[in-house]
């Protein structure tokens, strides 16, 4: 009798898979491992090369130790550096430059710069999607007019507690005293220029960041060659007492007279 016939009934009538589960239980025991710790552990994954060097080129842009502006090492030093491959070095420049974190300039003074990404930069990214949405008619007109009132009312009454003398500056160089002697081009202008004063008067980059392209969606989407002038004449009245609480300093009818 060979020694595989002399085991247990009991071990040989084990499934293969029993087995193999046995065995790697006696070999985790055999290398001082419980083998229930490994189930409570938590596992970090492995990241890949291009990552690392991403996350740590971050780090050095984000901490300020790479300053904006300032020219990145060429491929070769980078991957001579951190110990990859120049391919590795260009995909974490890619996503450095996706997120606006480095521009690349090609020619004999070309390279990767530092460059953070600023509020109108986001704005217009946001600006862009946001577009493409009401173009495939993901959202609708109704939802675009609900986060205008949420977000633009908002800034209104902030602009009333926080405007400066250049933002009221702005709102008053537009409102016109003559709208109808205007073109539908200038009258549009003009009406874009308040609201975006009003939302910069509200000091809060992040509400501006986000109120800016819904309402530069909804403006641009509208058919300024069958806008009655009766109807920007009277926007500019609604903006001029508009105008009138903010100089004010008056949040409350500020942002009531902006709701209606």
């Amino acid at each position: 009798m060979n020694a595989e016939e002399s085991q247990s009934p009991a071990t040989n009538n084990r499934r293969p898979e029993q087995r193999s589960s046995g065995r790697a239980a006696e070999d985790g025991q055999a290398d001082g491992l419980d083998a229930d710790l490994l189930g409570t552990v938590p596992i970090t994954r492995v990241r890949k090369a291009y990552e690392q060097v991403y996350d740590q080129l971050r780090e050095l842009i984000m901490s300020g130790k790479l300053a904006r502006g300032e020219r990145l090492p060429k491929e070769a030093v980078l991957a001579r550096d951190f110990g990859v491959s120049r391919g590795t070095v260009r995909e974490a420049l890619r996503v450095l430059a996706a997120q606006s974190l480095i521009r690349t300039a090609k020619g004999a003074g070309g390279g990767s710069f530092v460059t953070l990404p600023a509020a109108d930069h986001i704005s217009e990214f946001l600006r862009l999607n946001i577009s493409l949405l009401s173009e495939s008619e993901d959202v609708s007109l109704d939802e675009f007019l609900e986060v205008r009132d949420l977000l633009e009312v908002f800034a209104t009454k902030l602009a009333a507690e926080r405007r400066r003398p250049e933002d009221l500056a702005v709102m008053q160089a537009s409102v016109h005293q003559n709208p109808l002697s205007l073109t539908n081009e200038e009258r549009f202008v003009m009406n874009k220029d308040f609201h975006s004063a009003v939302v910069t008067a509200s000091r809060n980059t992040l509400l501006s960041i986000s109120a800016q392209p819904i309402y530069s969606v909804l403006q641009t989407s509208l058919d300024r060659s069958k806008v009655a002038p009766s109807f920007y004449v009277h926007v500019n009245d609604d903006h001029r007492e508009i105008l009138e609480a903010i100089e004010a300093a008056d949040p409350e009818l500020a942002r009531s007279r902006m709701h209606d």
